[in-house]
């Protein structure tokens, strides 16, 4: 059975009837206390990272995450959801993450871009990926879904399973173990995100 974190954080609903499309029940969990009890857990998101930590303090989830990921049963972390894996983030002041990844969330530089765009970085853009099985029957160039002004760099290179390019190239999916994470939203990425997801669950 799949978990889907409730923190009052992400776009809950989307992300289960994604899963119901796929003929896959899932629960949205908010008692920390049962996480354990789950094979999986997706840890959604959208908003502003500090936020989402504070949330995550006040529901007790810090330590249940952090204990399931010591388990080593496969979590997924979605947009913000794939930044709080890490150690810290810059948005709005410097705030601690889940540290589960080493590295840390940036604002993207836009003094840096090789030609002018605007941030935040919305709408479909290509994902280049390395060979992982979130990534099996995906169509050829990868298109997905991305809503987002912050991107994640990592400590370890080799933690880097997908790249996007806006401006610059960008870690868009990663993966440690058993700790995944991808920057756009599967749930609304149709056939690929659904194939990201399905991926997922045969883990």
């Amino acid at each position: 059975m799949i978990a889907i974190v409730d923190y009052n954080m992400g776009n809950l609903a989307s992300v289960k009837n994604a899963f119901a499309k796929l003929g896959k029940e899932t629960v949205v969990e908010s008692d920390p206390a049962k996480f354990k009890e789950y094979d999986k857990l997706i840890l959604p998101g959208v908003g502003a990272f500090g936020d989402a930590m504070q949330h995550l303090h006040e529901r007790n989830m810090v330590e249940a995450i952090k204990e399931f990921a010591a388990s080593k049963k496969p979590i997924l972390g979605i947009c913000l959801g794939m930044q709080l894996l890490f150690e810290s983030s810059e948005e709005f002041g410097h705030h601690e993450g889940l540290g589960l990844i080493k590295g840390s969330v940036v604002a993207f530089d836009e003094a840096a871009f090789s030609e002018p765009l605007k941030v935040p970085h919305m709408g479909w853009n290509r994902m280049f990926t390395k060979p992982h099985p979130l990534f099996l029957n995906l169509d050829e160039e990868h298109y997905l879904y991305f809503v987002h002004s912050y991107h994640v760099i990592c400590d370890n290179k080799a933690d880097i399973i997908g790249t996007t390019n806006y401006g610059y190239d960008f870690a868009s999916a990663v993966a440690h173990d058993n700790i995944m994470g991808i920057q756009p939203h599967p749930e609304k990425s149709h056939k690929n995100g659904l194939a990201i997801l399905e991926n997922f669950i045969g883990l």
